[in-house]
This record gives structure tokens, C-alpha cells and sequence, in this order.
């Protein structure tokens, strides 16, 4: 099991800022999109802009519904030991790309992200109505604290930006608070090696698959202990 210092955890503050910001930020950058911006195709196949959007909205609104059952009696995992390997099973794989397909496919920007703000704010509101040490069981089965969970959701909402903003041609837009977050996840908080010359974005491209490494960084990050999670690429 994973030890958690229920009751204690600093760490909600800027976990939450995090989240709040990054979900903003994708709202706001949905609202100029155009119908020819959504049927964009990503580099999570077989998902366009439009069906991304609907699975991170799904995630971003999960919180406040695990919120409202029981609290499960103990931790088993952190945020890192979320995304392992069972997340990414074929049946596991098919119900999250339907779920994407079915939501997404009647709606558009202006409501993608109107939605996106409602599921944030809801999540929020049901946060800030518990103490910091709060328990959750996901809809995988794993138990692990409210704050690990929303550390999730800020790995969700900013990865898949960068996704995003990759299929409609865009600047990454990562806010520095989830840049943070996203960065000391990946490295469980050890400083990034002088010899990889990686800012906090290059980073998380680097570890998410989003951009490939050179030979020399696979040499550099072997002997450094980097969290690579399992995540949809």
C-alpha cells in the first residue's frame, strides 16, 4: 500500500491552482474553433479535436462524482502509480475511444467549452467541501487521495493540450502552474540532468511520447529516476 499523510497535505493548494488554470486555458482557447478545427484528426488515433475534447471533459468532471460515494478505507496508490499499465488494456482502451466518439459527436465548440467550465467548477466546489486528506476510489478500483487524483487531472487537461494544440497547429499553451505539476510527477521532484537541457515543457513531451528522444537522452535519462507513466499517446 501507499502510504498518505491524511490530513496533512500541502499539496492541494497548488495542485488545485493548477487544474483550475489549465482548464480555463482550454476553455478559452476552444471558443474561436471552427467545425473543420474539430473534425481535426490528433495524435490519439483514431480521436479528432472534437473527440479529445469530450474525453478530457469526461476526466475533468470525474472528481465530483467520486466525491459523492463513500471514501474508501485505505490508499493503494499515488498519482504516478495511477497511470499504470492496466489503464491502457485493449477493452479499457475501446470503452475510453467510444466514450470520446459518443459525447463529442453532437457538440460543438462553444459548447465543448462551456462545459469544460461547469466540469471544473463542480469539481472544484466538491473539493473545496472536503478536508485535504480525503479518499477516493476511482472507476478503475484503485484507492488514493483526493489531491493525487486531481494531480491526475492536471496530467490529463495539460498533456492533452499540448495534443491539442499540436492538431490545430498552435502554440502549446501549458500554464506554468500545470507545467509544474506535470514536471514534478514525471521526475518525482529530482532536478531535470544539466545534460538534457530540458525546460519543464521539453520534459513532458519527452516522457509522454510526444517527442521522440535522441540516443544520447536515452543513455542520460537510464540513469535517472524518471516516473514514465503509462499514458494514451
Amino acid at each position: 500500500m501507499v502510504e498518505a499523510a491524511v490530513g496533512s497535505l500541502p499539496e492541494l493548494t497548488p495542485v488545485r491552482a493548477a487544474f483550475r488554470d489549465e482548464c480555463a486555458q482550454l476553455a478559452a482557447e476552444l471558443r474561436d474553433l471552427t467545425e473543420a478545427d474539430l473534425d481535426r484528426p490528433t495524435n490519439c488515433p483514431p480521436w479528432t479535436v472534437r473527440d479529445l475534447l469530450a474525453h478530457v471533459h469526461t476526466g475533468v468532471g470525474r472528481l465530483a462524482g467520486m466525491l459523492a460515494a463513500p471514501a474508501p478505507p485505505q490508499v493503494q496508490v499515488d498519482a504516478a502509480g495511477y497511470f499504470g499499465a492496466a489503464k491502457f488494456t485493449p477493452p479499457v482502451d475501446a470503452d475510453r475511444i467510444e466514450g470520446g466518439h459518443r459525447v463529442g459527436r453532437s457538440l460543438d465548440a462553444t459548447t465543448l467549452a462551456d462545459n469544460l467550465d461547469r466540469a471544473q467548477r463542480a469539481t472544484l466546489d466538491a473539493v473545496d467541501a472536503q478536508p485535504p486528506g480525503r479518499l477516493v476510489r476511482t472507476r478503475h478500483g484503485d484507492a488514493m487521495t483526493m489531491v493525487e487524483f486531481l494531480r491526475t487531472r492536471v496530467v490529463e487537461v495539460g498533456v492533452h493540450g499540448l495534443d491539442l494544440a499540436a492538431a490545430l497547429d498552435r502554440r502549446p499553451w501549458l500554464t506554468p502552474a500545470a507545467a509544474t505539476v506535470v514536471a514534478d510527477l514525471l521526475t518525482g521532484g529530482h532536478p531535470v540532468p544539466a545534460a538534457l537541457g530540458w525546460d519543464r515543457l521539453t520534459l513532458i513531451r519527452k516522457t509522454t511520447g510526444r517527442s521522440p528522444l535522441t540516443s544520447a537522452e536515452q543513455t542520460t535519462v537510464a540513469a535517472v529516476d524518471f516516473r514514465w507513466l503509462s499514458f494514451a499517446p
